[in-house]
């Protein structure tokens, strides 16, 4: 017999999905919160070692006694080797201001900023690197990667026509949107490829591919099928911007812009709005992915199109000779070595404890 006074479970699960949520949020806010703590405790005493150093003359030998005498008073409290305390000297002199550790800096882990402060000499680079990491949950693996592959310096600089056809700010964050070069480093092809090579190379590494992008896309599909007039035309890719409210088609070239890729593109962009657009969507925007361009005939191509079109270009992982292709692991093998590698380690751990 059921218990009449349980509820029912459609509204039971709904009540347990709420405090799930809660729970979690209350879970990053406390650990935002530890952060915080460890990070501002981290720029004071960095601040307090630059001080004593500046107006007391102390040495560089001075941190490591400091490191030495810190280890000995708190010894279940890691951080305080010789070279975490240079990086807090260093962050505390990147930092003056306690104000600028109190929020942006102190939004992201301790290593994020060592990392920054190796890689990122430019205060204002510096900021940007932090606000990226913080809007998309950058790892310190991918912060390094995309600091490695200068995306400050790649964003926003695409050739496009934004400014003359799309109302602001759409216009602003469309351009912000795009790169100029895209960097796929993960894929490797041969100087034969064609287009519809690197569109599979890119679909079979779409996490990859989709992380090159940027926060905000979805992919849709590859060869999207529009059927205009009773004629088919496909798309290389079509993605969706969750921040921009909108269609994004993505044209492959593996040569140099030509002006009349454009045409296409502005049929394309037309087509999509025609046929797949809500009417609470944001125009739908093109990107013409080539292999080079010359940026005065790309902006003279766009001047006259009325669709928001981009001209950006891709960078491919190095071609691999073909008297190598043969003997060289793929991806995916190394990827199934590295897995397996792993897995005997942790049975040789096992083992060990056993014994």
């Amino acid at each position: 017999m059921t218990d009449s006074l349980f509820p029912k479970l459609t509204s039971y699960d709904a009540f347990l999905t709420s405090l799930k949520q809660h729970v979690r949020t209350a879970q990053m806010r406390a650990a935002l919160a530890v952060n915080q703590e460890l990070v501002l405790l981290y720029w004071q005493i960095g601040r307090e070692i630059l001080q004593r150093q500046q107006e007391e003359g102390w040495g560089t030998k001075v941190i490591e006694r400091l490191a030495k005498d810190l280890k000995r008073e708190f010894p279940d409290i890691r951080g305080f080797s010789a070279r975490n305390l240079k990086y807090m000297r260093s962050f505390a002199e990147a930092y003056p201001d306690e104000q600028i550790v109190q929020q942006p800096a102190a939004q992201i882990p301790w290593f994020h900023n060592c990392v920054l402060l190796d890689r990122v000499k430019v205060p204002e680079q510096r900021v940007w690197y932090i606000q990226q990491t913080n809007q998309n949950g950058w790892s310190r693996a991918i912060l390094e990667m995309q600091i490695e592959s200068r995306l400050y310096e790649r964003q926003g600089s695409a050739v496009t026509n934004f400014s003359q056809t799309l109302p602001q700010p759409q216009s602003d964050l469309a351009q912000q949107l795009l790169k100029d070069p895209y960097h796929f480093d993960f894929l490797t092809l041969g100087k034969e490829a064609q287009e519809r090579d690197l569109e599979r190379a890119l679909v079979e590494r779409i996490r990859n591919f989709l992380l090159e992008l940027g926060a905000g896309f979805s992919f849709v599909g590859s060869q999207y099928p529009l059927e205009v007039s009773g004629q088919e035309y496909r798309l290389d890719l079509l993605f969706y911007h969750l921040t921009l409210r909108c269609f994004v088609i993505i044209d492959l070239k593996m040569v140099e812009f030509q002006p009349e890729f454009s045409g296409k593109m502005n049929f394309y962009v037309s087509a999509v709005n025609a046929i797949l657009r809500h009417p609470d969507d944001q125009p739908t925007i093109g990107i013409i992915l080539c292999k080079s361009k010359n940026k005065t005939v790309a902006e003279l191509a766009l001047q006259g199109m009325t669709q928001p079109i981009g001209v950006s270009t891709h960078k491919i992982g190095q071609d691999v000779p073909e008297q190598l292709k043969g003997i060289m692991p793929t991806v995916e093998q190394l990827e199934m070595e590295l897995d397996t590698a792993a897995a005997q380690l942790e049975a040789q751990k096992h083992d060990g404890l056993d014994t």
